[in-house]
This record gives structure tokens, sequence and C-alpha cells, in this order.
């Protein structure tokens, strides 16, 4: 009787909890960034073990275009779906706002299809890859077409803000594609680069599917574009898909330009430094989902001093955790490299401990960026963002002539030391953001974790 009593409260505790749009909201949107990286690091485990470094390489630069691609187009169309959807009470306007959304959806997907099929060989050739990286862009077609359903889908469910039905989409979408090389690396069956893209491919079908039977009840089954809709939409997204673009250029720019300068089995070792790399981003993107609508509200209803307390509140948290994890990685990077991509991949190690330094340092400037969207700034981001893209080009190109094989990794962490402090002058003079209010929000996280597990310890178990 007494276990009954306990198991209530603890399930009516858990639900008072989860009853809170931050904690709900944090749960399955850190769940979902958190599957996508960990599937990403299970991915890349499998894959060198089965791939050799040139096709590793191949497969990372795959990776670059189409994610450059996806999360440049998600940027334009998702940020401007939440704002107009989330602030409408009319149904048939937000079956509007949907539809246009999915119109331009379209259309930019067609586009980036159109570009495969002209210049793919081209660019192969460039990146030094042969004809693989071209055959596999042709041969993910399919999946790009999933792709336009699968992100209009969630910017659907963001909307209304429900993370549920996107964290079970991303995770199915990367739990197909584990299981797909998975289970041919445990029955010793063989797969080139183009059934890897395959599989790809069948997660974005599957994951689509999955959230679709999630985002049922938020669908209106109407398809009423409007050409108003589109203008407004296009008008608030421009900066914020040029931003997005050179923003995820600029992520990806070390890859691309050890690519174009050096060797596909040279990118195979960025891209595993920057695979391990990206937990620590795992994070500040959810955060950015989260904060989004609140900061978008917050700067019309509330002002100012609400919006930096989100920011500074959000950005200590999110180094509270990402600090101890970059220096463990510092200290021990062959330990991390060799556990994760094995012996031949070692020589990554000072790339790694590079990028854990810049992993410190992005959290403030992707709650920056994601704040001048929610603010109405995106001007402002875009061109943020394209000074540090002609900056951080220049600079690794000096590098990498100078350096050579580390010269990328130098390049962007100076790139990178340097956007920081413009993002800083900028959140100061636009806000007032205060640096010390970011140590004094990880000082309580800390305290509030310490907290936590002393009352765990000290807990005396009920007598029966």
């Amino acid at each position: 009787m007494d276990s009954l009593i306990s198991f209530q409260k603890i399930f009516s505790l858990l639900k008072k909890i989860f009853s809170s749009y931050w904690i709900r909201s944090a749960f399955f949107s850190i769940l979902q960034r958190f599957s996508v990286s960990f599937f990403g690091l299970i991915n890349l485990i499998v894959l060198v073990r089965t791939l050799s470094k040139p096709e590793m390489g191949a497969w990372a630069l795959f990776l670059v275009v189409t994610t450059i691609f996806e999360q440049t187009k998600t940027g334009l169309l998702k940020n401007a779906h939440i704002r107009y959807v989330s602030s409408s009470n009319e149904s048939t306007e937000k079956s509007a706002i949907a539809s246009s959304s999915f119109l331009i959806n379209v259309s930019i997907t067609g586009l980036f299809i159109l570009l495969i099929v002209l210049f793919s060989d081209w660019v192969s050739v460039r990146l030094h890859t042969g004809m693989e990286l071209a055959a596999m862009l042709k041969w993910f077609i399919p999946g790009l077409i999933c792709m336009v359903f699968f992100s209009h889908l969630e910017a659907i469910q963001q909307s209304f803000l429900d993370f549920k039905g996107v964290f079970a989409g991303y995770f199915v979408r990367q739990a197909v594609f584990f299981l797909c090389i998975g289970g041919c690396l445990v029955l010793h069956i063989h797969y080139s680069l183009l059934d890897v893209v395959l599989y790809q491919s069948l997660g974005f079908l599957l994951g689509t599917l999955v959230i679709f039977y999630y985002s049922r009840r938020y669908l209106e089954y109407r398809f009423n574009p409007t050409v108003a809709w589109i203008k407004q939409i296009l008008g608030y997204g421009k900066y914020i898909f040029a931003s997005g673009a050179i923003s995820n250029i600029f992520s990806n720019l070390d890859q691309l330009m050890t690519g174009t300068f050096m060797t596909s089995s040279v990118v195979a070792d960025y891209n595993a430094a920057l695979r391990i790399n990206s937990l620590l981003d795992i994070p500040s993107y959810a955060a950015a989902d989260i904060i989004f609508p609140k900061s978008a509200r917050a700067s019309v209803e509330e002002g100012v001093e609400k919006v930096r307390y989100l920011f500074e509140r959000m950005v200590g948290i999110l180094l509270s955790f990402s600090t101890p994890i970059a220096l463990f990685i510092i200290i021990f990077p062959k330990l991390v490299i060799w556990l994760i991509a094995g012996s031949s991949y070692l020589s990554a190690a000072p790339i790694l401990q590079l990028y854990m330094i810049t992993g410190l340092i992005r959290p403030m400037q992707n709650q920056s960026a994601n704040l001048l969207n929610s603010i109405g700034k995106q001007a402002i981001g875009f061109w943020m963002n394209t000074f540090a893209l002609i900056a951080n080009l220049l600079i690794n190109y000096a590098c990498l002539k100078t350096i050579g094989y580390y010269g990328a990794a130098v390049g962007s962490t100076l790139s990178y030391s340097l956007a920081l402090i413009a993002w800083y002058f900028l959140m100061r003079r636009l806000i007032g953001f205060h640096p010390r209010n970011i140590w004094k929000y990880m000082l309580e996280t800390y305290v509030t974790i310490y907290s936590f597990a002393m009352q765990f310890i000290r807990r005396k178990p009920q007598t029966p």
C-alpha cells in the first residue's frame, strides 16, 4: 500500500513538473538534439570501421552540402512560421500561413534539386571526391523530397509549442539509419556510399511518417496559400535565410576548404573532431528552439529587461554544462578520439582540442543570433554573419597556406574568437548585456545541482 502511495506521489510530481512549458519543452527539445548528436556519434563509430578514409571524407562532404541546405531552408521558414502562427488566433489565417510556407519550401527544394543535376559533377571534382559526391547527391533526391514534408511538419509542431512529435520524428529518422548500417556491420554485409545514402533517405521517409502522426491534430488539410503571406514570410525570413546560409557555411568552412586544398582523407579527420565537438551544441540549439517564441513575445510585451534576462540566464546555464565536458576533452583528446574513431584518427586530437575552445564560444554566439531573429533585427544578424564568414575565409586560407594540415582548425579558432568580441559589443549595445551575470547564473546552476545532489544523498529511506 505504501509503495502504491509513493508511486502516486511520484506520478503527481512528474505531472506537475511537465505542466511547465519550460520543463516540458526543454525535456523534449534536448532529447531531440541529443538523439541527433548521439546517433551521429554512434553512426560515426560504425562508419569509420566499415568505410575507408577517402570514403568517410566524401560522406562528410555530402553531409556538409545537405546539412547546409536543410538548416538554411529551415531557418528561413521555421522561424517565420512559428512567429506568425503563434501570434494568430484565426484558423483560416494559420492555414494560409502554413500553406504559403509549404509552397516556398517546395520551390526552394526544387531549385536545389535542379542545382544538383546541373552542377554536382563540378562540385564533386572540385572537392577531390571524384564522381562519388555527385552520385550521392543525385541518389538523395528522394530524401530531399521527404525533407520537404519533414521540415514543414516540424514547423507546425513548434508553432503550437509542441516538441514531442519533433523529438519522435528525429529519433526514428536517426534510429532507422543506425539500424541499417549497424545491421550490415553485425551481419558482415558490405555496403557502398550509395547504399548509405539510400539508408539516409529511408530514415527521412519513416521519420516523416512519425512526425505526421503527431501533427495530425494541428493540420487544417487546406491548401490556401496567398501572395500576401508568401511576401510576408519571405520579407521576414530573407535576412534569416541569407544569415543562416552564411552561418552554416561558416560552421563547415574548414571541411570545405580542406576538401578544396587538400584531400578527402583530411576532411575525414576534421569531420571526426567536429562530430565529437557537436555534443557541446546539444543544449545550445535546444535552448534556441525554446527561447525563440518566448523572446519574441517578451520583446513586444515586457521589453528589453526581460529579453536580457532570458539571454544572460540561458547562456549561463549552457556554459555551466558545456565547460566541464570541454575541459575534460581538452585534457584527454587522444583518449576520446581513440574510443570513438579508432587509432587511425589520432592525428585529429589537436584539431579536437581547438574545436573544444570554439565550443565554449558558440553558446553566446548562437543565442545572440537567435535573439536578433526573435526581436525582429534579422538584418543585423545577417551582416554580423557576413563579416564573420569573410574573416573566417581569409584567416583559414592564410592558415592553410602557412600551417597546412592544422591550418583550418587554427583559423576557425581565431575566427570564432574575433566574432565573440564583436557579438559582445553588439549585445551590450542592444540589450545592455553584462558578462558578470553569465558567471552568476553559472554559479547558481552549480549550486542548484549540488543542493539537489546532497538532498538526494542525505534522503533517508522510508521504513516499511
